[in-house]
Formats: structure tokens, sequence, C-alpha cells
């Protein structure tokens, strides 16, 4: 196997509506050795934030002197992105031995009898177990969980500590319709004892959580109720009992992002008692040297990208571009998949100046099905022109697949 033949096989066990299976995955594990109880992982779930809270949390765990691996989605440019050691993608040559490693035995009769064909995201999930204790072992991970939680793939290991930023709807057909059973999903993954973290949440959610942890015996540690954000200007401190940290200036824009921060200097604060490294001064310095690839990214001065993909997070979004950059006349190219609530979130930009447009996807909306009253752009498959004169701020939203690619007027 080369990469790109690594990448095809990777690629071709697409779930093609074939649901997850803990079984399945708990029985490959098994078969590796459990590799997934070789490290200490902290597990993040919700809605939005998950990537930010991560990232801050690795660069406050590597700032600190640990080998810090994670698992993320989707990626912005590489599949190697998703596996990742100290911030650095998993090489080429790494991917293809862990898939060797992996391969005879999912594809082998005996497997496939027992327990069927594993879809995409678990095979990526058990490449990432077994090349953070395999193959380039790490000293502790940090593992954002894919869709849900009780039944979600990576649902395999006991946490050292389980955060969970945000729960707003989305992904209806999966974890259902109301922010209760949404919770409840991403409660799942609690076992007992382990420390749970979580952001600024509605009182259905905290009271699912609440529940949920009580009776595995979780400590909770709730954002403005066991730890503080204070914000000054451009910059806030962290509150913790008599524990603080000031002037942390963050290099990610928007006040959910400070949230998002607490919640990694919260669980740093927590890891210290195992990882003895983790100082005030490796928590600051890791907050404020995270980056996150396509979360509020300024690409140049004036042309910024997020990904952001349902309600709330547009709601977020909408709330960096009025803070700042009061005063400037924003643009904004829109792209979206076509399951996702898309006139909701259009009419959410409407004070903007909104154009549409689509990308390579199978579940993107097609140009010609957005409403005419929108100005319509193409990709062009050449790559982005940084060049190119943009007059006033341009921000995309949910462009993710677009951030490299040019676009030109259609009509």
């Amino acid at each position: 196997m080369n990469y790109t033949t690594t990448l095809n096989w990777i690629h071709s066990h697409k779930a093609n509506g074939r649901r997850p299976s803990l079984e399945r995955m708990r029985y490959l594990l098994d078969l590796l050795d459990n590799p997934q109880d070789k490290f200490p992982a902290v597990h993040v779930v919700g809605t939005n934030g998950k990537g930010s809270t991560t990232s801050f949390l690795q660069h406050i765990l590597t700032s600190s002197g640990y080998k810090t691996g994670t698992f993320t989605s989707p990626f912005i440019t590489r599949f190697n992105e998703r596996i990742a050691i100290n911030g650095e993608q998993i090489p080429d040559n790494d991917l293809v031995q862990t898939a060797q490693a992996i391969k005879p035995i999912v594809e082998s009769d005996s497997f496939q009898e027992k327990v069927g064909k594993v879809t995409e995201f678990e095979l990526v999930t058990t490449l990432m177990f077994y090349y953070f204790a395999k193959i380039n072992p790490v000293d502790i991970a940090v593992i954002e969980a894919g869709i849900g939680g009780t039944f979600d793939s990576t649902n395999v290991f006991a946490a050292q500590a389980v955060i969970c930023p945000s729960i707003s709807i989305d992904h209806q057909d999966t974890l259902g319709n109301t922010l209760a059973e949404i919770a409840g999903h991403k409660a799942g993954v609690l076992k007992p004892n382990v420390p749970f973290i979580f952001g600024k949440m509605a009182p259905e959610v905290k009271e699912v959580f609440y529940q949920k942890s009580a009776s595995l015996g979780c400590p909770t540690y709730e954002i403005d109720k066991d730890f503080f954000v204070t914000e000054s200007k451009k910059t806030f401190t962290f509150t913790q009992n008599d524990f603080s940290i000031s002037d942390i200036s963050l290099k990610m824009l928007g006040h959910h992002q400070k949230s998002n921060a607490a919640l990694a200097a919260m669980t740093a604060l927590i890891l210290q008692e195992k990882f003895s490294k983790i100082s005030r001064d490796s928590i600051k310095n890791g907050l404020e040297n995270t980056i996150w690839a396509g979360r509020c990214e300024l690409m140049t001065p004036n042309l910024m990208l997020d990904g952001a993909h349902n309600e709330d997070s547009i709601a977020k979004l909408i709330d960096v571009l009025k803070n700042e950059f009061s005063g400037k006349h924003i643009h904004i190219l829109f792209a979206g998949l076509s399951r996702k609530p898309l006139d909701t979130m259009l009419e959410e930009l409407s004070d903007f100046d909104l154009c549409v447009t689509t990308f390579n996807f199978y579940q993107a909306q097609a140009l010609s099905d957005y409403p005419e009253k929108y100005q319509k752009y193409r990709i062009i498959k050449n790559g982005y022109n940084k060049q190119s004169k943009i007059p006033t701020t341009c921000l995309s939203s949910q462009a993710l697949f677009t951030s490299f690619q040019r676009f030109e007027t259609t009509y």
C-alpha cells in the first residue's frame, strides 16, 4: 500500500446507511489488544466548539511538555489532519503503516462474518487508537467524538475527563429533536467518577447533565458556576476558586472562544494531579498560542473563513462580526448542506451583504436550489487567489470545503 491506495481503502468504507456498532468497535479493538486502554485521554463531546476546545487543551498540554495526540473532524485540506500529535498531522508513511496493521483483520472473512464491514468512522477511529498506542505512543490524547456520544465509535474508553462546550439542535435524525434528547446522547460517554466540564447550557440540558453525573458519581464543573471568565476588552481573566490567570489574549476571535478556552483551562487544572508539569504559565501560553483552522480564521487581513453550520454557530459568527468588525461593510459568501435549515441560517445573516455558492460534495445545496434573491457564485478549481483585491471585509460561512478555492460570478 502507498498513501493514495491507503486513502482510497479508508474511503471505501463509507457507511451508506449502515449504522455504527459499538459491538463491532469493541471486537476489533480487542483483536488489536485494546489500544484505547494504553494511554490516557480526554473526551470532547457537544454540538459546536469541540474542535476549538480540543485545540486549546492540546496546546496547553504540549506547552506543558506532554506529547499530545488529537483526533478531530472534519479535515480542512488533508485527511491526515484528523490524527495529529502536538499539532502535527500524522505523516503519510505512518498512516500507511497503521492501515497495514489493521487491514488484514477487518478484511478477514471471519471478522466480517461475525460483525460485518466496518464503517469509515469506525475504521479511522481504530487507526487513531492504534497509532497513539503502538506506532507513535503519546503521553495523553484529546479525542473529539463524532456525532452524539452514547453510540459514537469513540465511546470505548474511560476518559480522564469529559468536556462539552455546547448543546444545540443538529443531527436530529440521529440524536433527537429536543435539547434534552441530544444532551442525553452527549452525556452517554460518561463513565463512573469521571469529571464532567461543560459550558453554558439551557436549563433542560443542565438537568440531564446533573442527573447523569449524579447517577455515576461524576464531579461536575459548570462555567459561570464553578469557574469564571471575566472579560476586559481584548483580554480576559480565568478564575476557579482562589486560582486565576489574568490578561489572557487569544488569537481566536469571539466571546465563545473565551468560554472554550476556559473549559480547556479548567480541564487542565483537573488533569494537573496526574500531569504535574501543567502550570499557570503553560496554561496561559497554550491558550494564547492556539489557532484552529476554519473557525473565524483570517485568511488575509480582510478575508475570514468560518465553518458555522447550524443556527447556534451562525449566531456566534454574527456576534463576532458585530463586535470585532463594527463599522465595516461585510460581504458573506455562504455555502451549506441541503439537509441543514438553510432558509433559517440565511435569514439570520440577512443583515449583511450576502451571496451564495456551492462545493463539490454530494450533500451540498446546489446553486439552482437557492432563492433567486441571492447573488450566486461558482467555484473555480485552481485554488484561492490571495492576490485578488477584495475591497471590504469578506467572510465565508460553512464553506470549509471551499477555503482554498477561488470564486467568480455566475449571473
